[in-house]
């Protein structure tokens, strides 16, 4: 063979690799010789999926998003809500059809090929990982005001996480740690590596102690409500429509609010752990969110009717709003559910990230060590103490604020690639067995493609977008170096 013809081969060959799939049916096969234990129910997947959306978003985003939209802010939340919605019946249809861990990454596979499965498993990091080191600072910083309040004040290197760097190195004498949030972490990783039951026993507490905090805000704010505070509806307008746009208006807030949804699909990363998940999914990924989306619209409709929205603090948007009520009751509600709901986010995060590590890595895409299952506990103990382990130095002296932009264009980005694969399968492989079948296909997909890019492109700035480029160049450095190389070919 001459080296044209040589090379000329070598091209098809890396192509093909690059974009192989898993099929469905090989997947299929990995459900059903699962190692991990199945104990989870049709409620323990609303219960996760919930705890990873209502957390401390709802607390802090609302004051920002009113902000920018005003009364308005109902209809970011809808608008939001109408982009995760159409998501959703993806991962639904999706989560059914292929009962396994992974949730996007795994679908990437079995539709769009290696690379796909890759980028989005890498994005998936943002959405879980990440996300947990800032949601473990709030649930310090809201732990130690409550401590404040008794008289239990921190040393001032204790309180924070704060990063001081000089020209040439790190000042660590003016550096300052987060001691409660990377304890906080390391508790919710030995407590995830102990079992998933334990870890749904304790997680569906600590929702029902959330939500209830936010049912006490909308029953104490209905005595405030004053319906006039609700004109002019949306005083800013719907916004700037161009790329990046930022200011205010409601598509600016429905991108920011965006960050509240992200989590729901969390419930399709506890597949191989879910006793019944061609039912127990679907009614997981879209029970979550529906329950998500009424909490969020009440809160917001008695928000903007007890304080008008020019004077909401915020900061501190609730307890400022029932503060004229001066009940301790209702203030100690509100601040033990955003200790609950910090709580629960930073439990489901670490949930689903060990969980997207423990299948890359079964399909070769991670060492192998990582997908190792404790014979006891039937977890991925040991990736799910490595995992809390780096998050817990992050929270310890990492600032992550900035990142948290980050977040929302990764969780886009994987549902646009679940909306394209539910109609990839659906003209690719019809006549593969699909328990739940989202409805109108491709026209509910394709909606959510649609409302995904124009809330990322609109919403999110030019900066975020540079950002997330790195990020992929890092992601795409790292498969090329490892993943490509030894990922399992079908």
């Amino acid at each position: 063979m001459e080296r044209g013809d040589e090379t000329a081969g070598v091209t098809p060959r890396f192509l093909a690799r690059l974009f192989s799939t898993i099929p469905v049916e090989r997947l299929a096969e990995h459900a059903r010789a699962h190692t991990l234990r199945r104990a989870l129910r049709a409620h323990d997947l609303i219960a996760v999926g919930l705890g990873t959306m209502i957390g401390g978003g709802i607390f802090t985003t609302i004051g920002p998003g009113v902000q920018k939209a005003g009364p308005a802010i109902i209809v970011a939340f809808l608008l939001a809500g109408s982009a995760s919605l159409f998501a959703a019946l993806a991962y639904a249809e999706l989560g059914a059809m292929v009962p396994v861990a992974g949730s996007a990454y795994t679908y990437a596979y079995a539709t769009l090929g290696q690379i796909v499965a890759w980028i989005i498993g890498w994005d998936l990091i943002l959405e879980y990982g990440v996300s947990a080191a800032p949601v473990a600072q709030q649930f310090s910083a809201s732990l130690q005001d409550a401590l404040r309040g008794c008289g239990i004040v921190l040393p001032h290197w204790a309180q924070t996480a704060h990063l001081a760097i000089t020209s040439s190195w790190i000042d660590w004498s003016h550096t300052q740690i987060d001691l409660i949030g990377a304890s906080f972490v390391l508790v919710l990783s030995a407590l995830l590596a102990l079992g998933i039951s334990e870890t749904a026993i304790s997680n569906n507490v600590f929702v029902v102690v959330k939500i209830g905090a936010l049912v006490v805000f909308v029953i104490a704010g209905l005595s405030l409500f004053h319906p006039q505070n609700l004109a002019p509806f949306a005083p800013l307008g719907w916004g700037k429509l161009s790329f990046g746009a930022s200011g205010n208006g409601i598509i600016p807030a429905a991108a920011l609010v965006f960050f509240t949804y992200i989590g729901f699909d969390t419930a399709t990363t506890t597949a191989e752990e879910t006793r019944a998940p061609q039912r127990d999914i679907p009614i997981g990924v879209i029970g979550s969110l529906a329950i998500g989306t009424l909490i969020y619209c009440s809160v917001a409709t008695v928000l903007v009717g007890v304080v008008p929205w020019k004077q909401i603090d915020p900061n501190a948007p609730l307890l400022a709003a029932i503060a004229p009520l001066h009940n301790p009751f209702v203030s100690w509600a509100i601040t033990v559910g955003i200790l609950a709901g910090t709580t629960t986010v930073a439990l489901t995060s670490l949930l689903g990230q060990t969980r997207i590590f423990y299948v890359m890595a079964r399909d070769g895409m991670l060492p192998p060590f990582v997908s190792a299952v404790h014979p006891r506990f039937k977890t991925p103990a040991r990736m799910t103490m490595l995992t809390g382990i780096v998050v817990a130095v992050l929270t310890l002296i990492v600032p992550l604020d900035a990142l948290l932009e980050l977040v929302n264009i990764g969780t886009f980005s994987a549902f646009i690639i679940v909306c394209a694969g539910v109609i990839w399968l659906r003209y690719k492989r019809p006549e593969l067995e699909r328990p739940f079948r989202s409805p109108l296909v491709p026209l509910f997909p394709l909606c959510g493609i649609v409302l995904s890019l124009f809330l990322s492109t609109v919403g999110l700035g030019p900066l975020t977008w540079l950002r997330f480029i790195v990020w992929l160049a890092v992601g795409l450095t790292i498969y090329f170096a490892y993943g490509f190389r030894n990922a399992r070919l079908t």
